[in-house]
């Protein structure tokens, strides 16, 4: 095949390559992202999604994403998921060289940089709308491919968050969302977002990244509608995302099937709640432990090498007249990492 029928990410891997294989045989040391695939621990592994620190839900600053990686060295997690937007990771500010000195912050610290989330809504039925959604998913890839991150996490629709001045609430967003699409029919949303989700998958072919497509309202109902538009996109590129909290059924028997029909297609999930540590020091999380057996051990089965991120995206308690401020989120994360992890381990047992 000639390098003018080879795509832009093909020719820059095709050169990585050659520049590993030629440094290896002299003797010389590899890029780190190589470094990194190669001591990537195997089986279930645990993440830290930015958005619990990026600051709109408790009061008071959010960390950089520099600090979010220190955190998540901090309390064990194996890995990182940047939020896609200000003040994290919006892609207008991430040129290639920013992106790269992260990397390099994560390198040093042993933490994955594994996936980086879309805030997109692909559903407006006004053009503009919706290409601008299309440009920004497009530069996310680019940015994910920087930052040596195989996935970027997608929403088919996602209305949004509004700051009230600091706090993040949904209704607004939400609200205009609802009466937007009040005006549309159910079958030409999905359309539209199936284009779109279309387009980007071509995108993320030319950069070697994969997307994955989120369990998560509105549009998506269910984990079926997720095997659904998979499979009208019809491109390795996409695949599946499910989240056990979104899940509407979470006995055994139900988890199993959602997990043996999704099978190979899942590439990264989610996993929520907030955690408080028992008398006899275990940590006691609010929804529970009997799901998050299930669904671990339904991944494994399907041989799941990826990764559970821990997101705290949720309104947030008021104690004596204010939102509860970092310490909550700090407390939280702490407490989930150790849980996950005491979770996969019973999950192998």
């Amino acid at each position: 095949m000639s390098s003018k029928g080879m795509s832009r990410r093909r020719l820059i891997g095709a050169a990585a390559v050659a520049a590993a294989a030629l440094g290896t045989q002299a003797g010389g040391v590899q890029p780190a992202g190589a470094q990194n695939a190669q001591a990537k621990k195997p089986g279930i592994k645990v993440g830290l999604y930015s958005i619990t620190f990026l600051g709109i839900w408790y009061r008071g600053k959010e960390l950089s994403l520099e600090q979010v990686v220190r955190k998540a060295k901090e309390y064990g997690y194996d890995g990182v998921e940047i939020d896609g937007k200000r003040p994290h990771g919006n892609p207008n500010d991430w040129p290639t060289k920013r992106c790269k000195q992260l990397r390099s912050v994560a390198d040093g610290e042993g933490v994955e940089i594994y996936a980086v989330a879309g805030n997109n809504d692909f559903s407006s039925p006004v053009c503009e709308h919706r290409e601008s959604q299309i440009v920004y998913m497009r530069e996310l890839i680019r940015m994910a491919s920087d930052l040596g991150a195989a996935t970027v996490r997608a929403f088919l629709a996602w209305p949004g968050v509004t700051r009230q001045p600091q706090l993040a609430t949904y209704t607004i967003a939400r609200n205009i969302w609802d009466h937007t699409h009040s005006l549309t029919t159910g079958g030409d949303d999905w359309s539209r977002c199936r284009d779109a989700l279309a387009e980007c998958a071509k995108y993320a072919a030319d950069y070697g990244v994969t997307l994955a497509l989120q369990n998560h309202a509105p549009i998506i109902t269910s984990y079926k509608d997720v095997l659904r538009m998979i499979k009208q996109v019809d491109s390795p590129q996409l695949k599946a995302c499910i989240d056990l909290p979104l899940l509407s059924d979470k006995s055994r028997e139900a988890v199993f099937a959602v997990t043996n029909e999704v099978g190979p297609l899942e590439v990264l999930s989610h996993f929520g709640g907030e955690y408080e540590r028992g008398a006899d020091g275990t940590v006691l999380n609010n929804g529970g432990n009997e799901p998050y057996l299930h669904f671990l051990r339904g991944l494994k089965q399907t041989g799941y090498n990826g990764y559970i991120g821990y997101e705290l995206c949720h309104p947030l308690p008021v104690v004596d007249g204010l939102t509860v401020g970092i310490e909550f989120a700090e407390k939280n994360a702490q407490l989930a990492a150790e849980f996950m992890r005491g979770m996969i381990k019973s999950a192998q047992s």
